[in-house]
């Protein structure tokens, strides 16, 4: 009995038709992107028995698992990226908390520095200001001679309108306290004298000098040296006459003990 080849809808399709519809696939999925990066290993693996199955369905499988793996890999640098961006902004507003800290610190110490500065200027005023208020001995480390009214011919007014230190010749004669020289030089009976008018409006005289450093018009002050000690004028020996007055002109002495210790002179 003979037998007749299967035709029309029912007939098998052969294995070069199936493999030729497969491979036609692929090229297809290549060609528009969907694919494009397949792998060896992936083509390797669709070997004959794979296309005697589905072909095409293998070809879109594996493209699905592509693209999944295309997107994680774009997610991730996007990740990347952000975290970079991200980063940066930390890095650059570190960096701008310590210049604002290194700016903050820097303005600190300047005032700091600006205060303390200040601060002892301040002082330096005030300690000048104290020294140019204090008085002291006209002689260092001497003593009262001879005391304030004391009588004797020896006086024209009958009376010492002074007092004298004990000094020996060329001992350094101080200005007691600030003031302007207003006589410097001969004085008579006083010899070589220096006439201060003090910064209180007061006036210290100071008389038989062997010499002096001061002219008038200078402006002295406390423990400045004016001259050195002497015998010159109406004087019986070497020492320091000293006198204190209300005014410039003779006759307005006052105690000169009393004057210095009011002004915290020990004497």
């Amino acid at each position: 009995m003979a037998f007749t080849r299967a035709t029309g809808k029912h007939r098998r399709p052969s294995r070069m038709t199936r493999t030729t519809a497969n491979v036609a696939g692929v090229a297809a999925l290549t060609t528009t992107g969907v694919i494009g990066g397949l792998a060896g290993p992936a083509l390797a693996a669709a070997d004959e028995a794979a296309v005697e199955h589905t072909g095409l369905t293998q070809a879109i499988s594996v493209g699905d698992s592509l693209a999944e793996s295309i997107d994680a890999q774009a997610a991730a640098q996007r990740q990347a990226a952000d975290d970079a961006a991200a980063a940066k902004k930390a890095e650059e507003a570190a960096k701008k908390k310590a210049a604002e800290e290194k700016r903050k610190a820097e303005a600190e110490a300047k005032a700091k520095a600006k205060k303390e500065r200040e601060a002892k200027e301040r002082a330096a005023r005030e300690a000048e200001r104290k020294r140019l208020n204090t008085y002291v001995s006209p002689i260092s480390g001497s003593y009262v001679s001879t005391g304030y009214q004391t009588g004797g011919a020896m006086w024209s007014s009958g009376s010492h309108t002074g007092v004298d230190f004990h000094a020996a010749s060329g001992t350094s004669v101080h200005a007691v306290g600030s003031g302007t020289v207003v006589e410097a030089g001969w004085g008579g009976a006083y010899g070589n004298n220096v006439v201060i008018k003090m910064n209180d409006g007061t006036y210290t005289q100071y008389g038989h000098m062997s010499s002096l450093s001061v002219t008038v018009g200078q402006t002295v002050t406390p423990g400045q040296q004016i001259g050195l000690s002497g015998s010159t004028g109406n004087s019986s020996g070497p020492h320091l006459h000293f006198e204190a007055r209300t005014g410039a002109e003779y006759g307005s002495d006052i105690d000169p003990v009393s004057y210095l210790r009011s002004h915290g002179v020990n004497v």
